[in-house]
């Protein structure tokens, strides 16, 4: 489990819990002390109800950041407040920035069909003015279950000399995947899951409109133009209105009976 010895308030969500961290904290952690950073939002925590390897990677994250604006309010409401809403796609654009002219920072992509993030290591480079980005591959389909890919994939990260993995395989593969590889990885400082973040780094998928972005309706437009791939998810992920009204009256437990996350005071 990751280390209840933090320096920001970190506030108790269901069975994880949420890091409230400015963009410019997490960007300098990231840089100095190197982080495994997931970003919680309502489909992951639907997951972590019911899927103990999920909740166990989960748990070993070093900084949980607030994804969803719905999150951020479900914890207001329990007067939990998280001020900072840091999602992936915005965390990876500004991290990006922030470390254009470092040398130090070398990334590997690592997700998206294949093509696709080999398209985004290049716009991301060009934005960059250098060789920011490494590598990037997009693995097969079976690519968590096949031991042989891994290996190969392992030795691709190595050889490429990247220190920061972000990882686009969508929840929860891509946070189980950095969970089970971390420690043989140690010259990564940084991991993170970042879902579509490739995609959208590749011009493969528009994000939504700023407007929609800041009044927490970029659901709307994610449904509206790929209600397959999102509807049911959004329908099936607001149950966690639901478990966070039976934390609020104290009786919300985890379902696999793990004690309570340790929270710095």
């Amino acid at each position: 489990m990751a280390s209840p010895s933090v320096q920001w308030p970190r506030q108790p969500l269901l069975n994880v819990w949420a890091d409230d961290l400015s963009m410019e904290d997490l960007l300098q952690r990231m840089v100095t002390t190197g982080a495994v950073v997931f970003t919680v939002n309502p489909d992951h925590l639907y997951h972590l109800q019911y899927n103990p390897a999920f909740l166990q990677a989960y748990r070993s994250a070093d900084i949980i950041t607030v994804d969803s604006h719905y999150v951020r309010l479900a914890l207001r409401a329990q007067g939990r407040t998280v001020v900072n809403r840091l999602p992936g796609s915005d965390i990876v654009p500004a991290f990006c920035a922030r470390n254009a002219a470092n040398p130090d920072v070398r990334i590997f992509l690592l997700g998206a069909r294949p093509g696709v993030a080999q398209a985004a290591r290049e716009s991301m480079n060009r934005k960059a003015g250098r060789e920011m980005v490494v590598g990037a591959h997009g693995p097969s389909m079976n690519f968590v279950n096949d031991p042989a890919e891994i290996e190969d994939v392992l030795k691709m990260i190595e050889a490429s000399g990247a220190n920061v993995l972000l990882v686009g395989l969508g929840a929860p593969k891509q946070e189980m995947w950095i969970a089970s590889v971390r420690h043989r990885l140690p010259q990564v400082r940084v991991m993170m899951g970042i879902g579509a973040v490739i995609d959208y780094e590749a011009g493969e998928v528009r994000r939504a409109p700023v407007l929609l972005r800041r009044l927490g309706l970029e659901w709307t437009y994610r449904v509206a133009t790929e209600p397959r791939r999102y509807l049911m998810r959004y329908v099936r992920s607001s149950k966690f209105l639901w478990w966070m009204l039976m934390d609020r009256l104290g009786r919300y437990k985890d379902p696999f009976g793990n004690a309570p996350v340790p929270l710095a005071r």
